[in-house]
């Protein structure tokens, strides 16, 4: 058990999905007595371990449930239904500047965001210009982050999220987000945390990206695993898949 970082058994997530937008939509389903929630099975009896150090890939097609299985993994969703046991701290980057507050600076996010993964208001002081210097964005620090492009996002999450030192990180599709440069910058950073034996679980619809990085592919369809195999497998699916 030593060696397990993540462990799932038969694990579940549903959810009820809203068919109104409005309330006048709604008041109208009633009245006619149509259907006004649906449960969605995102995941169905997902059993796997990830061991501490590998570099896993989750694959599949958009709404497979890659998202939220990453979701329940970063703990801020609970499954439906089975167990899950999580070894270690982790750093999840799953939904790009979701920790920011629009109104705040950088500088008050990069602060906000590292106290809520865990590290200490004289741990992010100490961090801080590491932090700026690897986002690259030190002459935008002092401005509010509803200013920040898309890709401004991407390297302050990011950089903010590899500061912590965690023994797990998470990261869906944060790198299709800027330029190559800081890409391939973010990509040093990971092979250097998979030196160091950091767990990586990757949601990636790049293949160069998980050939490059991952050793183990997990593919989704309809939220249930179809392949937990190797690389050259999981990419052999999603190649047959992504052509129709």
């Amino acid at each position: 058990m030593d060696d397990i970082a993540i462990k799932l058994v038969d694990v579940s997530k549903s959810f009820m999905l809203q068919h109104q937008r409005t309330i006048k939509e709604l008041f109208h389903a009633l009245v006619k007595k149509n259907k006004t929630l649906e449960a969605v099975n995102a995941l169905k009896h997902l059993t796997f371990t990830i061991k501490k150090g590998e570099s896993v890939a989750i694959m599949g097609n958009n709404g497979a449930g890659k998202s939220t299985l990453l979701k329940l993994i970063a703990g801020v969703s609970a499954p439906s239904a089975g167990s899950m046991d999580i070894y270690g701290k982790i750093a999840p980057m799953i939904e790009l500047g979701a920790g920011f507050h629009p109104e705040l600076t950088g500088r008050e996010n990069i602060y906000l965001n590292g106290v809520i993964l865990g590290l200490t208001e004289k741990q992010v002081t100490q961090k801080f210009d590491e932090i700026v210097g690897f986002a690259e964005m030190a002459e935008f620090v002092d401005l509010p982050v509803k200013f920040f492009s898309s890709g401004m996002y991407a390297r302050l999450a990011f950089s903010v999220a590899v500061s912590v030192e965690p023994d797990i990180l998470l990261i869906d599709e944060i790198l299709a987000v800027g330029d190559v440069g800081f890409q391939q910058k973010c990509l040093k950073r990971m092979f250097e945390f998979q030196k160091q034996g950091v767990t990586t679980i990757l949601v990636s619809h790049n293949p160069m990206m998980v050939e490059k990085f991952c050793e183990r592919v997990i593919y989704l369809e309809k939220g249930q695993i179809i392949l937990d195999g190797s690389v050259q497998e999981g990419l052999k699916i999603y190649g047959k898949n992504s052509n129709h």
